[in-house]
């Protein structure tokens, strides 16, 4: 009798296992390469979780990583190739810098690998890969090894930088660097904080340098649903960027810093990334959204689906995000958009210049091309083309940074 006890309890538990099986980590994506991201994110968050905070890092924590080799890996065959390696660059260093962003280390695990982070069509020249976690908090982007070389020549700078300025910066926020080995090839991939807002649409966006040459975005570029657009055409649409006197002040004062700090790494050909949230257009795309909800509501026996929610899994944890707090048209978190600022409010209705309610996204991208032999052959190169005096993008990183900051100031009122 007491073995049939057994023989049934457990088979109870195995029934309630393959139930709660779902609560398991999948790591469902769309490639092996993603699901070996999502893998080695959660395993490393894990076995941070168990070392304790230190009073201080060390200089060996600037050259430090962690890596784990898996192979016959049988479990969730499925989703992650049987073979793979996973290493984390200076995890101590990056832990304290999320803790300096202020992102929560659950939150962080959550967002990477909760669910598959999603592809962007955007692609810089050097052809990185770009995507972004499935609640767009954070870009994920391969780099070089150069790269990665670069990022450790300037780490400990860079680390000094965000603690002295309280994490309070328009520079990239480095959350995390990552070499990933599948099936032999090695990818390089670092994790930072999405510029653009997880909520609010981006309807137009710019990279900035502050050059004029060869500075438009190609044809193929702009029939891009959302194109990334250049300097000239900025300049050509006789777009501004206008966020008030106090607004400017601050962000130019904050451009200034951070682009000083760029130049005594003698680092440069960085942009500036704007995107730009029309809220008139953001209001009639809500209308738009909500009557063809409505038509759909009726076809499907009153269902309804919450407007401009996002692919969030029904067994998500507490990220603050899936609990959003009601906000108006424009309006945004600034604890959670830290690069966000409201276009200048004027009220008067009969003012003939009044600008468009917009919101604009504004921070520095791409700082780890330092001024090494390539930029000075570069540089000389175009020099030769297009004449000494010619507003060409590889001047050297003094030049670069005054330059970038003169162009800066004329676009924004």
């Amino acid at each position: 009798m007491a073995a049939n006890c057994t023989a049934s309890a457990s088979k109870t538990k195995t029934k309630k296992k393959h139930f709660v099986a779902q609560k398991v980590k999948l790591f469902r994506a769309s490639e092996p390469l993603l699901s070996v991201l999502m893998w080695g994110v959660n395993h490393t968050i894990n076995e941070l979780s168990h070392v304790q905070i230190p009073v201080m890092l060390m200089p060996d924590d600037f050259k430090a990583f962690s890596k784990i080799k898996v192979d016959n890996h049988l479990f969730n065959k499925e989703n992650l190739p049987s073979r793979f390696k996973f290493k984390e660059y200076c995890p101590m260093v990056f832990r304290n810098l999320r803790e300096r962003f202020c992102i929560d280390d659950q939150d962080y695990q959550n967002s990477v690998t909760r669910s598959a982070p999603i592809n962007s069509d955007a692609q810089n020249r050097m052809g990185a890969r770009f995507l972004t976690t499935y609640d767009k908090r954070f870009v994920i982007k391969t780099i070089t090894s150069e790269d990665v070389a670069e990022m450790h020549n300037i780490l400990k700078k860079y680390h000094q930088y965000i603690v002295e300025c309280h994490g309070n910066t328009l520079l990239p926020q480095f959350l995390g660097m990552y070499r990933l080995t599948v099936d032999g090839v090695e990818t390089y991939m670092t994790v930072t904080r999405n510029v653009f807002s997880h909520r609010l649409t981006v309807h137009r966006k710019y990279d900035l340098k502050g050059s004029t040459v060869s500075r438009e975005a190609s044809g193929k570029e702009k029939a891009k649903e959302l194109p990334t657009l250049k300097d000239n055409d900025f300049l050509n649409e006789g777009q501004r960027i206008q966020i008030g006197d106090e607004n400017k002040k601050m962000f130019l004062d904050k451009l200034k810093r951070d682009v000083e700090f760029l130049a005594q790494l003698k680092i440069m050909d960085y942009s500036l990334l704007v995107g730009i949230h029309d809220v008139d257009r953001a209001e009639q795309e809500e209308v738009e959204v909500e009557e063809k909800g409505e038509e759909e509501d009726c076809e499907n026996d009153g269902m309804s689906h919450p407007v401009g929610s996002y692919g969030t899994p029904p067994d998500s944890p507490g990220n603050m995000l899936n609990f959003p707090r009601i906000f108006g048209l424009g309006e945004f978190d600034p604890t959670v958009d830290v690069y966000a600022i409201k276009s200048q409010d004027i009220t008067l209705a009969n003012f003939p210049d009044a600008p468009r309610k917009e919101v604009f996204f504004m921070a520095i991208i791409d700082i780890l091309t330092h001024y090494d032999a390539k930029k000075k052959a570069a540089h000389a190169a175009k020099t030769v083309k297009h004449g000494a005096g010619a507003e060409i993008s590889t001047v050297n990183p003094e030049q670069y940074s005054k330059r970038f900051l003169e162009f800066m100031s004329n676009i924004i009122a």
